[in-house]
């Protein structure tokens, strides 16, 4: 049997169109990696189904064996329960992920939010490493977060701490896909890169002429993609659009470094990976308006684990050498 220091996990990243699974060794180095559909219009007996193949794929690739199960979700988690109080893209309410899993697969499992997983994969093996004091924001539809202070990863009450984005930024603003208005992913999560880009060439259709032909002449076809190709080409439209995403990613930073006093940020996502001058413009807008001292001397940097992040997190979570202060796992069924 592998000692606790060497052994591998099993990283499962469940998202609204692909689940994803990676076998993960105590190093953060994945060994085998497999995809599936998620299907999440079946209902949640079928994502399960397809979990346990995506699991059986993945280490039909490899020799190794998996002592541990950590899955990321982009929801509401109970830590205690494992169970998925909320997932909007997957249209679950109240599943009992963890129990079902660690039955299906034998194994111990932790179930958590997807960024905060994200956050112990930046923390232990990506550009988190070594500090102590970090906050990780990731940028795709929409804004998910987590925090590291004092050498632990901030779980809260209910295991919910890190909706980041969802902290209100703008008064009585723009409807989030949450019951708030003005939330911080409103205006600047990628869903609302697409929505306030669509209001803009709907408002103004001269001007929104370049972006609308790059979309096939649909507006409901204007993504965020659109948005970021028309900026690189000169765009006005898309000029004004991306430097009102930089501000308000900015501006949604710099409550969150006042409140946490992070040594680094470290952002990652979509949206970033899409454009990523997003860093630095956020950067210069926390260190114009956020406390002087606060800012003294942080970093704020990209996230280095691209599009592993997800899977090595949620291994990373699960992790016996890394699982103190994390989500509580449910224990192995007894044979």
């Amino acid at each position: 049997m592998s000692s606790s220091s060497s052994a591998s996990t099993l990283g499962i990243d469940i998202g609204g169109t692909k689940i994803e699974t990676a076998l993960v060794d105590a190093s953060g180095a994945i060994q085998a990696r497999h995809r599936h559909p998620t299907n999440a219009r079946q209902g949640a007996r079928h994502v399960l189904e397809g979990i346990a193949t995506c699991v059986e794929e993945c280490l039909s690739q490899s020799a190794g064996e998996a002592v541990a199960a950590g899955v990321g979700v982009a929801g509401q988690v109970d830590a205690e329960s494992g169970v998925v109080r909320s997932a909007p893209n997957l249209g679950w309410t109240d599943v009992p992920l963890q129990a079902h899993l660690h039955d299906a697969l034998g194994l111990p499992v932790t179930v958590t939010n997807d960024v905060r997983a994200v956050t112990w994969g930046v923390w232990r093996h990506g550009a988190g490493r070594s500090i102590d004091d970090l906050v990780v924001v990731f940028v795709g539809t929409g804004i998910g977060g987590g925090v590291v202070s004092g050498g632990q990863v901030l779980a809260g009450h209910r295991g919910l701490a890190g909706e980041l984005g969802h902290t209100t930024i703008m008064p009585y603003g723009r409807a989030c896909h949450c019951r708030n208005r003005g939330c911080w992913e409103a205006y600047a999560g990628g869903w609302a890169l697409e929505e306030r880009a669509q209001e803009a060439v709907r408002t103004d259709p001269d001007a929104g002429a370049g972006l609308l032909d790059r979309a096939g002449g649909a507006v409901e076809d204007i993504t965020g993609r659109t948005v970021h190709a028309a900026f690189e080409e000169g765009d006005p439209l898309a000029k004004r659009l991306v430097d009102a995403t930089a501000e308000y990613l900015g501006l949604g930073l710099v409550g969150v470094v006042n409140a946490f006093n992070p040594q680094r940020v470290v952002m990652g996502g979509g949206m970033i990976e899409g454009h990523p001058p997003y860093v630095d413009r956020a950067a210069g807008v926390v260190r114009r308006r956020a406390l002087g001292a606060a800012v003294t001397d942080l970093e704020v940097v990209a996230s280095d684990l691209g599009g592993q992040a997800g899977v090595v997190g949620a291994a990373t979570v699960a992790h016996p050498a890394h699982r103190a202060g994390g989500p509580r796992p449910a224990p192995a069924p007894a044979h």
